[in-house]
């Protein structure tokens, strides 16, 4: 296979894996990147020693003293100088990151353009950091709220998103005025070195000061330097629950701050109302997207009990025209998953799933023969299951899709939320009752919930993230930018007196 996109990101046989941002160090130690898509040596990226570690957040605190006092717009504008970088090389990232992780072409391009999209947003935000305004009890005075950067934001992000996630967080904390230090998957650490590579030219054109972005490499021991730092106020941290426990536990003993991106039991639930057409896109998509391994994949279908034959026959015809081969063919659906760990992990659930009951409407396995030598490469398949196994409750990183019954809607909003995750959900009705009652206070219980469309997939004008085990943090758009920043009170006296609030009274 051609690699030509390889050179075009600056990616070199052996790449500096510990960056603050205008220089790199080499610990001579390296993380090997092979392609899930034919099992191929990519590159390596150089571990970070903790010596490097701490002389990298010594010149991020550096920058932070300069960048904070950069106006945000001009701020806004190197975002803005980003996203065209981004458009120029959307091509060649969109193939690391599909060659890398193992997506679908489509879907990697797709990424990167999530990237252009978060800059686009963050350079109208630099313009609209804005505080409120308040009337004060006490006369001629003024109280108002404004809102500072908190400093170095740690950024660890997952192997299934490995370059927008990442920019969600980065872009949205530059604008406001903090600096970042990323920790990326060590299952995908080129990726993070190509997008910083593109962003050093950003950086040197505007003689922005050297440790604004960086990035660290290696396993999760790096990433507990971060967490246990106090020296980096913020965590944003996306990965499983049991990582987003520890890591909110640590950073929480500290008291700092963490914003927690974990996994999602996302549920579809499809009503004698619903289009059969839109289900069964949002439904396959949703649940191959990305071989299963999306935080937002379809889990889980809940189908009324009166067309449920009619939708799982539908749908086990869909999933025999699916195409499954090398991800960088646009000719294919699915790709492979990320490791044979994760392999082993998808074969370990087909054996439960048996033994706790369930039965297989699309049949399952390893996938055999030329084009899957990596090893890596399964067949979605789709269970048939009830809503009280305990396999349902929990989320495996895979292409697996539980199909069960429900006879009223009441009942399928407890079945959806009878979980302890709580992502993303979905409703496929044209009935405006059924779909304001899943919206409502006594509906989902997910930090986002759709009407007919599936649950995978986000646009980034919205705030990301969801609730329970899921841990509650919101990334991208909306007014999550104040995730990023510290709130601060300020009150103004222009009289000649000091009146005390309350009508107290201190006379000397």
């Amino acid at each position: 296979m051609e690699k030509d996109f390889l050179t075009s990101l600056g990616l070199k046989e052996k790449n500096d894996g510990t960056s603050t941002g205008l220089k790199s160090t080499n610990s001579g130690n390296y993380i090997e990147s092979r392609s899930p898509v034919d099992g191929a040596f990519i590159g390596s990226a150089s571990v970070t020693t903790r010596e490097e570690y701490d002389a990298l957040i010594e010149t991020a605190q550096e920058a932070f003293k300069a960048f904070r006092k950069i106006p945000a717009p001009k701020r806004g504008e190197i975002v803005r100088q980003y996203g065209e970088e981004l458009r120029k090389h959307k091509d060649a990232l969109g193939r690391l990151v599909s060659y890398e992780m193992g997506k679908s072409l489509q879907e990697g391009w797709g990424e990167v353009q999530e990237m252009i999209d978060i800059c686009d947003f963050a350079v109208g935000l630099s313009r609209q950091l804005y505080g409120l305004t308040m009337h004060s009890e006490r006369p001629n005075h003024r109280m108002y709220e404004q809102w500072h950067p908190l400093g170095i934001v740690g950024i660890v992000t997952a192997f299934n998103f490995p370059v927008a996630v990442w920019s969600w967080n980065a872009m949205i904390a530059f604008v406001c005025g903090d600096v970042c230090v990323w920790k990326p998957s060590e299952k995908v650490p080129l990726c993070a070195v190509a997008c910083q590579n593109i962003f050093h030219k950003v950086l040197r054109d505007n003689d922005v000061p050297e440790g604004v972005s960086c990035i660290v490499n290696g396993d999760y021991k790096v990433g507990e330097y971060m967490t246990t730092d106090s020296r980096v106020p913020l965590i944003s941290a996306t990965g499983s629950i049991r990582m987003g426990k520890i890591v909110g536990a640590t950073v929480a003993e500290r008291l700092g701050r963490s914003l927690l991106e974990l996994g999602g039991n996302n549920a579809i639930i499809v009503t004698p109302d619903a289009n059969l057409d839109i289900v069964l896109t949002g439904a396959l998509f949703g649940a191959v997207g990305t071989c299963g391994q999306r935080c937002t994949s379809t889990r889980r279908l809940i189908i009324h009990d009166s067309i449920y034959d009619t939708v799982t026959q539908k749908l086990a015809n869909a999933y025999k025209q699916l195409k499954i081969g090398d991800p960088l063919d646009q000719n294919n659906h699915v790709g492979p998953l990320i490791d044979e760990d994760a392999v082993n992990t998808y074969l370990k659930a087909l054996d439960t799933i048996k033994e706790q009951g369930g039965k297989m409407l699309v049949d399952g396995g390893k996938m055999e023969g030329s084009g899957y030598e990596s090893g890596c490469y399964v067949k979605p398949c789709v269970a048939e299951v009830t809503h009280d196994m305990a396999i349902t409750k929990h989320e495996t990183f895979a292409p697996i899709l539980y199909v069960m019954k429900y006879s009223d809607l009441d009942e399928a909003i407890h079945i959806q939320n009878n979980v302890p995750q709580g992502l993303s959900s979905a409703i496929m009705t044209n009935n405006l009752r059924e779909a304001e009652q899943f919206l409502s206070c006594a509906g989902s219980d997910c930090g986002i919930a759709n009407v007919n469309i599936g649950t995978s997939g986000a646009e980034i004008g919205g705030a990301f993230g969801g609730e329970k085990e899921t841990g509650g943090g919101r990334e991208s758009g909306s007014d999550s930018w104040k995730a990023y920043m510290r709130r601060q009170t300020n009150t103004i006296n222009y009289s000649t007196e000091l009146p005390l609030a309350q009508g107290i009274k201190f006379e000397l």
